[in-house]
């Protein structure tokens, strides 16, 4: 059987309607948990950033939001994407609010955290960011203290998209 990847999960989009991750099939995706009141809140900034800088060679981010970590994301679906298009002008997808650690775990967090995953181990916090290559294969875990501006992360979007 043929390792997972990214594409061979769904999603949900924060306006409700289904994600089907194969649509992102071609680009080099950024997967981020997500949440509105954490001192990390301002990536957002980056991540736009990011969104605008690479787009155009077949790049996005994908935003998760998740209320895990010391409830910093309580707010409805719609209040998170008021939020992020208001404060920080999001042009990048959400999903709708999952779990990304626990018993109702998603299952795309299922396999990137489970014991077969080349980066196992629980999410940490928010702000955890997967990096996939345009074929869904995963290829870094970047902690969620690495700002979207990192040079080591700004190295393998680059390195992703030439490939």
């Amino acid at each position: 059987m043929a390792e997972p990847r990214l594409h061979d999960f769904q999603m949900r989009a924060i306006d409700g309607d289904e994600l089907p991750l194969a649509s992102l099939d071609g680009q080099v995706v950024l997967l981020v948990n997500v949440a509105s009141k954490c001192g990390l809140t301002p990536q957002y900034v980056g991540l736009e950033a990011l969104q605008r800088r690479y787009g155009e060679r077949g790049f996005t981010v994908l935003g998760v939001p998740c209320n895990q970590f010391a409830g910093q994301e309580p707010g409805s679906e719609e209040e998170i994407l008021e939020f992020c298009m208001t404060n920080y002008g999001v042009t990048f997808a959400l999903t709708s609010k999952v779990a990304v650690n626990g018993d109702n775990q998603h299952p795309l967090y299922r396999w990137l955290t489970g014991p077969d995953s080349p980066v196992a181990g629980p999410i940490q916090w928010n702000f955890e960011k997967f990096l996939f290559a345009r074929d869904g294969q995963l290829l870094q875990r970047f902690s969620p203290r690495a700002n979207p501006d990192d040079p080591e992360l700004i190295a393998a979007i680059e390195s992703a998209l030439a490939d």
